[in-house]
């Protein structure tokens, strides 16, 4: 299996989920209240889920494919496994993803449904789309010099 795809949920498990939510709503929420933990009996469920019931826990982060700032939901069809392990495609980059589709919607600059389609289809893409490169960018570099691109008229 090459090693995206082990960065990328099951799109049969993890679709994605999410719930109506303003776009004020989504930009007053506190960072402390989207990274809480996922219940224990969630996370074994998730796990169990994606075959690997007896992974170390530092691992994997159980993660929303949809972050709950993007109006993602604590439901099983939003959550996967997602490796920590991996050298390119990984967690913490996943994490700076979203951190910059929150900013962009905040900033009216991208439209709430498309950062959620784009995240939920396929955030490696999202990720060369949005930050304009095929390789993950530093940490420094993902949240202060990145300017973002506007949205197409397609909506797309």
């Amino acid at each position: 299996m090459p090693i995206e795809n082990a960065a990328v949920p099951n799109p049969t498990l993890t679709p994605g989920a999410t719930r109506p939510i303003s776009i004020s709503d989504a930009c007053s929420m506190a960072h402390e209240e989207v990274t809480r933990d996922v219940p224990a009996s969630l996370r074994r469920q998730v796990l169990h889920e994606y075959g690997i019931a007896r992974a170390r826990a530092q691992d994997y982060e159980i993660d929303f494919l949809i972050a709950p700032r993007l109006g993602g939901t604590e439901d099983i069809h939003n959550l996967w496994p997602e490796p920590y392990t991996l050298p390119t495609w990984n967690a913490r980059v996943k994490d700076a993803l979203e951190e910059h589709l929150h900013q962009m919607v905040c900033q009216g600059t991208l439209d709430l449904p498309t950062a959620q389609r784009d995240i939920s289809t396929d955030w490696i893409t999202a990720y060369k789309k949005y930050f304009h490169t095929d390789r993950p960018l530093p940490t420094s570099a993902t949240t202060s010099s990145i300017q973002p691109i506007p949205p197409s008229k397609s909506g797309a």
